[in-house]
């Protein structure tokens, strides 16, 4: 069976990959052995979305008093939400089937090695093994979810994101232990339906790649919603005892803390999927469990290519997509532009919601820039009052000689729609007197990056 581009992996990177690469004019197939769409549309991006919006639905009716509404309190049925969230995913894997098809592209179900002379093995759910050739083969295999020594997932008391994402009953009480976007979501989540959670971080603040500023900001806001949230602190190891879970915490003190909880979530990270894919039989080179790709993703084998999570970088389904039309484009002898790492935005979308691109103030300086640092809260919008949520702000970091925006870092409602419009900013060069000089729409939350861009040199009119 021969094709011109054989992907391995149908997720954000995979799936693109085949498709770019068939309206581009090749035979191509793409290799999936468990759901088309991959982690991202199965379980991540998509479904957690969807659980965050019944989180928020469900927020919204017990405070409808606040909005001049008079309704009965909600109840919490975490059985139907994650059942409408499994919906969601399906549709969307379902719409990448249609996408698949619709651009001729085979879907081969099953186990894929990669393997000498740009071949594939692939062994369907019966054992069958069937040979592909291509000139062509891109690996797009993802990553799951991290497993520590001290935390070993059993499923149902020291769980990972899947579990975390379709748990069959409500628990009372919760201990997440990694802030990052995965663990803060679903701490945010499952705060919000009333599960008491605890929120353990290794590092200083939470959301540790973003600003201070932010960090600082959401975990007031998870204070305020009760949840308890512990910063420069570490799980030591987990006892179970029966449906009790011991948690044995080193606080920043040094101090060992026992928390007891229904379910551990560990959000510790992720690993790449790379074992037994055959690379070291083809002779592909990674490091530190990553492949290792020049600029446009090709291995140091000739007609291998890998792209995601498997490759050095952030670990986003949107810089997944990125890479796959870059190497797709120079395969078929193009020559597009290499992915800017610099201008990656990235998005939590706990509440408030949390977005940033570039530098953060503390990088800034630390790179040797001279800043200027604009902030408009959200307490001084219009929109954001009229909302009934002013929790947030709008950061931008400046470079003084320059007027070039170095950093934007976003947190508050809707924030994540935002942030696109900084990127494409940067992207084109365009600098912040000229982002501030561009009339923004009122009332809306987007005209804080004017006002904050106004504040950094001094000028705001309603800062």
């Amino acid at each position: 069976m021969n094709y011109d581009l054989i992907v391995i992996g149908s997720g954000p990177g995979g799936y693109v990959a085949a498709v770019k690469g068939a309206q581009m004019g090749m035979k191509t197939a793409v290799v999936e052995r468990e759901n088309l769409g991959g982690i991202c549309l199965n379980w991540g991006c998509i479904p957690t979305k969807a659980l965050l919006k019944s989180a928020q639905v469900f927020n919204y009716i017990n405070h409808a008093a606040s909005y001049g509404v008079q309704a009965q309190p909600a109840e919490a049925d975490l059985g139907a939400m994650v059942q409408r969230s499994r919906g969601v995913a399906e549709t969307m894997s379902k719409g990448v089937q249609f996408l698949l098809k619709k651009n001729n592209v085979d879907v081969i179900m099953g186990t894929a090695k990669v393997m000498a002379g740009h071949k594939v093995q692939v062994t369907d759910a019966e054992g069958n093994a069937t040979e592909y050739e291509a000139p062509h083969i891109i690996i797009a295999t993802g990553a799951r979810s991290r497993v520590m020594p001290n935390l070993p997932q059993d499923g149902r008391h020291i769980i990972g994101y899947r579990e975390a994402m379709t748990l069959p009953f409500k628990p009372k009480s919760m201990v997440v232990v990694g802030s990052g976007a995965i663990g803060s979501e679903f701490a945010f989540f499952y705060q919000s339906i009333g599960v008491q959670v605890t929120l353990v971080e290794f590092m200083p603040t939470i959301l540790p790649n973003e600003d201070e500023d932010t960090s600082a900001q959401v975990a007031r806001s998870f204070k305020k919603m009760g949840m308890k949230v512990m910063m420069s602190a570490s799980v030591e190891h987990v006892d179970v005892e029966g449906d009790v879970c011991h948690v044995h915490i080193k606080d920043k003190k040094g101090e060992e803390v026992l928390v007891d909880c229904d379910v551990v979530l560990s959000a510790v990270g992720v690993v790449t999927n790379l074992e037994n894919l055959g690379l070291e039989e083809t002779g592909i080179q990674s490091e530190r469990g990553k492949i290792t790709v020049d600029d446009y993703y090709q291995t140091n084998v000739p007609g291998y290519y890998a792209i995601g999570d498997v490759v050095h970088g952030p670990a986003l389904a949107h810089v997944a997509s990125a890479e796959a039309i870059c190497c797709v484009e120079k395969i078929c002898g193009g020559n597009p532009e290499k992915v800017n790492y610099s201008n990656i935005p990235g998005c939590t979308y706990t509440t408030p919601e949390v977005a940033s691109v570039g530098l953060s103030e503390k990088k800034a300086v630390e790179a040797g820039h001279e800043v200027l640092v604009g902030k408009f809260f959200f307490k001084a919008s219009g929109k954001a009052t009229a909302a009934g949520n002013t929790d947030g702000f709008i950061k931008m970091v400046i470079d003084k000689q320059t007027d070039q925006i170095l950093g934007a870092h976003m947190c508050g409602d809707n924030v994540t729609e935002m942030i696109a419009g900084i990127v494409s900013a940067r992207q084109n060069g365009l600098t912040a007197k000229q982002v501030a000089g561009s009339i923004h729409p009122h009332p809306t939350m987007s005209e804080a990056i004017m006002e904050a861009i106004e504040a950094a040199y001094g000028k705001a009119i309603h800062g």
